[in-house]
């Protein structure tokens, strides 16, 4: 069992140390980036009671609907409106790399716990391809809703524009991405891989340019 609970938390905390430590940041920052990743694990019990609910009646059936609401919409509102209403308000959000930070922090809490459950009830085995696909995943939603939120925190002139594009987005990303696994059934690494070199390029890109505005 500690194996299995090392390996699906290590991932998270790699991906979360890699866009940490691109930046120097205070022990303060420090615990406010804890406090994010920790509302993130926490937000996966919600998120699992709604979706079994909306599963057992018999809602959201069609792939489509599936991917993009009750997956896509639901676990990328909920994440934006916990860092808009714990994080934005906030004093050390102060920088357009800040809202990567603390959107990657809050994603991979969510993905780290989501990724504990599967690897329990599916095996270690999984462990790999978990950490490459839905636990980098989430990070990059995460990376991208940051950027967004960075950018409305700080260009006050284009703060409607930037908060639409942080949760549309994610929201688009993340049902694209489970339409493909729905859609494509076992044969989905054929647009998978290609997709998720894709979201790698977009949320790198966020991160350079963010790093680019904030000098």
């Amino acid at each position: 069992m500690f194996a299995l609970i090392t390996a699906a938390i290590a991932p998270g905390m790699a991906l979360l140390s890699y866009f940490y430590l691109r930046n120097h940041y205070s022990s303060n920052t420090v615990s406010l980036v804890f406090r994010t990743f920790l509302i993130g694990v926490l937000l996966v019990f919600p998120v699992m009671v709604l979706q079994y609910a909306f599963t057992t009646e018999g809602y959201f059936t069609h792939p489509f609907t599936r991917a993009f609401f009750l997956y896509g919409f639901v676990e990328e509102f909920f994440k934006w409106f916990l860092l808009w209403v714990f994080v934005y308000q906030h004093a050390t959000f102060a920088r357009r790399y800040d809202g990567i930070v603390y959107g990657a922090s809050l994603s991979l809490g969510f993905a780290t716990l989501e990724n504990v459950f599967y690897l329990i009830a599916n095996g270690l085995e999984t462990a790999f391809g978990r950490a490459l696909l839905p636990v980098s995943s989430h990070a990059l939603y995460g990376v991208i809703m940051g950027y967004y939120l960075g950018r409305a925190k700080v260009e006050e002139d284009k703060r409607v524009k930037h908060l639409t594009f942080s949760l549309s987005l994610p929201i688009i990303l993340h049902g694209v991405y489970d339409f493909i696994l729905l859609f494509f059934g076992m044969y989905f690494l054929v647009a998978l891989i290609p997709f998720m070199f894709f979201l790698w390029w977009v949320a790198l890109k966020k991160v350079k340019r963010a790093n680019q505005l904030d000098v």
